[in-house]
């Protein structure tokens, strides 16, 4: 345990689910409509690993940012989860709210046209990587206004996460299979959890309205990436993290 407060964050349905950890404190879930809102619930130094992409490029290359095409080999079989993320202005591309799913893939095959004219070699935006634009947008927006939160706000991935947790290897089952979650794969990473000192009655808990399972365990292991961060033990990847055009830093740290 460090001195200060750590949060883990993934994306949910709701905003974002934080399992957070005072000094001296056991764990808490929560759930925040806005990354903002969650910054301002913790105290100014406390130190957030995120499961979001920080740090865009001007230019896309081949599997998507540098940190992407560094971790996805870790993985085996779990390589899939780590999406690749496209260049700034296909992730700008089209910023209005999606009033009909129509709306939505015209939004998407936009976002794809402007991906594929600023990626070498040419490509277009995944389903999964266009349906967290939004919130890669908020965190992009807080940190290039903020810059102070640098050193605060550090991306990470839970497959990787869980691969560092697990002695460098990667989880044998999906979470999900078919979009529905696997049982199986939850209690394989329930399980590593609780072997890093989770109470198992914490994770058993549902998780609060409007995150899912998969979102509140990602959540508890990002929690544990920021305790790494905090006491200097983390890798990033690539090390040295690169830096965007906005100077934020491009790296996943586990």
């Amino acid at each position: 345990m460090t001195g200060i407060t750590l949060a883990g964050v993934d994306g949910c349905k709701a905003g974002w689910i934080a399992v957070r950890q005072d000094p001296g404190g056991s764990p808490i879930v929560g759930v925040y409509p806005g990354f903002d809102d969650l910054l301002m619930a913790l105290p100014p130094d406390a130190i957030v690993a995120v499961d979001m992409p920080i740090g865009l490029p001007e230019v896309s290359g081949k599997g998507g940012r540098g940190p992407e095409a560094l971790v996805r080999p870790l993985l085996g079989e779990r390589q899939s989860s780590v999406f690749a993320i496209p260049s700034r202005a296909a992730v700008y591309a089209d910023t209005a709210a999606f009033s009909t799913v129509e709306a939505w893939y015209d939004a998407h095959r936009r976002a794809s046209a402007v991906a594929a004219t600023t990626s070498n070699p040419p490509r277009g935006v995944s389903i999964q990587a266009f349906g967290i634009f939004a919130k890669i947008r908020e965190i992009d927006g807080l940190l290039t206004g903020r810059p102070e939160l640098r050193t605060r706000v550090f991306e990470s991935h839970p497959e990787v996460a869980f691969w560092r947790l697990n002695d460098g290897c990667a989880m044998r089952l999906p979470k999900k299979i078919k979009g529905a979650v696997n049982p199986a794969g939850v209690e394989e990473r329930r399980a590593l959890l609780v072997c890093h000192g989770y109470e198992r009655a914490f994770l058993d808990r549902m998780p609060p309205k409007g995150a899912a399972t998969d979102d509140f365990l990602d959540a508890a292991a990002m929690l544990l990436i920021a305790g790494r961060i905090a006491r200097g033990e983390a890798v990033p990847y690539p090390n040295p993290p690169l830096v965007d055009g906005r100077g934020l830093p491009v790296a996943i740290h586990v």
